[in-house]
């Protein structure tokens, strides 16, 4: 077999650049995904050090990121307590969905956009990046917050809906017909539904199917099981991320331990590879004419994801400090609303520099808000020994 040298060497330098960026952001304690996306930037189409070789490589890797993060975390819950928060939290989606598709579809209408325009562009501000949200969480040790399971509740919920519209904006952006679009929610949503039950009534069996005392073996049990379902997921428009989200879930006990400990660092290489793609997919030169609209509509819609998070964590009944940490956190856009802007292709000529623009500004943004939200003081100082009703 004959060794692609220029692919190991562009890998190779990749990532000792993500180690070198990841030790500093460490040093200030910081998340690296900002450095990660900027890396992204400078070794794309269109930066200073372009990798062809490595781009194929890059792709892949960063549709396995998104899934080993959702599989990481929903191993930190059990399958019955988030069952209870996804009923708790139908009014959250509700108003996630107001709050956040209405500012782009009035952004699409401005713009001047026709109708799949003005209905991608809803999409794409709608959907939170729970690769991102995933990492944060983890990167700001919050996995165990009062106001996580709320989070998560909203993630899954934005996942299922995308089961719903990813089949109808493909038929329109295709000039299908409408019973098409009809047959494509239908079957989404009958995998959907599927999916929950299995997990839900039979997931006890999985654990029993992939535990083995062999470290190799649990890891490859779980991997290539969660794959498979992602791979599932992802063929009915389902979403790879809540398949494997589902995987996490169904894991308790002891499995669920040892496999955290044995997905560690292939999670952590593959994330990395993951922020390193949304960078990769930009071309600066594209960003520049869109770039004061990008700005106005991150702007509007980071204003209604913290609402919309603030919102769905007082179901909770989290205090105030909680409820703007987990607005923050759901600020982030990526994968899908890029997704979303390969559904519709060239058709919109503006959309795709404009969606573009916005994911990474936000994809930048959340990770320093996010941290600050955690960090400023909220009301006035609380007197000794008094009880923490903000957390």
């Amino acid at each position: 077999m004959r060794t692609p040298v220029a692919l190991l060497l562009e890998l190779g330098i990749i990532l000792a650049a993500l180690s070198v960026l990841g030790t500093l952001a460490r040093r200030f304690t910081l998340s690296p995904i900002p450095l990660y996306l900027l890396a992204g930037l400078a070794v794309g189409k269109g930066g200073i050090a372009p990798v062809p070789a490595a781009g194929e490589f890059v792709e892949t890797g960063a549709a396995i990121g998104v899934v080993l993060l959702l599989l990481a975390l929903g191993l930190e819950f059990s399958l019955p307590e988030f069952a209870v928060g996804m009923r708790r939290h139908v009014p959250s989606a509700l108003v996630d969905l107001g709050l956040n598709a209405a500012p782009g579809a009035v952004a699409g209408w401005l713009l001047g956009m026709d109708g799949v325009g003005i209905f991608a562009l809803a999409g794409a501000t709608y959907i939170s990046s729970s690769g991102i949200v995933a990492r944060l969480l983890e990167d700001l040790r919050r996995l165990g917050n009062r106001e996580t399971p709320a989070v998560l509740s909203v993630l899954v919920m934005e996942d299922c809906a995308m089961a719903l519209y990813l089949p109808v904006l493909a038929v329109l952006a295709s000039g299908g017909q409408w019973w098409q679009a009809v047959l494509g929610v239908l079957a989404a949503v009958g995998a959907v539904i599927a999916a929950f039950t299995v997990s839900y009534r039979w997931g006890h069996h999985v654990g029993r199917l992939v535990s083995h005392p062999d470290a190799e073996q649990l890891l490859l049990r779980v991997l290539g099981l969660t794959l498979i379902v992602a791979a599932l997921a992802e063929a009915v428009h389902a979403s790879a991320a809540v398949g494997a989200f589902l995987v996490g879930l169904t894991l308790t006990g002891e499995t669920a331990t040892r496999t955290r400990a044995v997905l560690s660092p292939l999670r952590d290489l593959f994330a990395a590879v993951f922020f390193l793609a949304i960078g990769l997919s930009v071309d600066p030169a594209d960003l520049v004419p869109v770039l004061p609209a990008a700005l106005a509509l991150a702007a509007v819609t980071a204003f209604t994801k913290v609402a919309t998070g603030r919102f769905a964590a007082a179901r909770d009944h989290v205090g105030r400090r909680g409820r703007l940490r987990a607005g923050t956190v759901l600020i982030a856009r990526g994968e899908f609303s890029l997704v979303i802007v390969g559904l519709v292709g060239t058709m919109q000529g503006s959309l795709g520099p404009l969606v573009t623009a916005y994911v990474f500004i936000l994809a930048f943004a959340c990770p320093l808000l996010t941290r600050l939200a955690g960090t400023i003081p909220l009301g006035k100082p609380r007197p000794p020994g008094a009880k923490d009703s903000t957390a």
